[in-house]
């Protein structure tokens, strides 16, 4: 819970400091954002299933961001970076959305 309410912590901070991003970053923070919703919102579906854990949260957190940064990287590398974003994307939001359908099965169950 303490990573939660640290998230929580560090989006209001981002939104309220403005900070400016480098032109070299700009192309990774889209696919970054994704990424750590994705693993926000299956850390939300195992809390539900009773299953959380916060060394986990933590650890698929940064695994998910550096894992999607790096194939954005890998793509520019190659010369077909939109394609490889658009592909790590679908994969990020066919995840999110199963695991919303998860949370939402959990919660209109009863």
């Amino acid at each position: 819970m303490v990573a939660v309410i640290g998230l929580i912590i560090g989006i209001l901070i981002g939104v309220f400091a403005q900070p400016s991003i480098p032109v070299e970053l700009q192309p990774y923070l889209p696919i970054m954002v994704v990424a750590a919703f994705d693993a926000l919102v299956g850390a939300a579906r195992n809390y539900f299933e009773r299953n959380f854990s916060d060394r986990a949260f933590i650890v698929s957190i940064i695994s998910n961001v550096v894992i999607a940064a790096l194939l954005v990287l890998l793509g520019n590398q190659m010369g077909v970076g939109s394609q490889l974003t658009t592909a790590v994307l679908v994969v990020l939001g066919i995840r999110i959305f199963s695991n919303a359908t998860a949370i939402r099965r959990f919660i209109f169950r009863g």
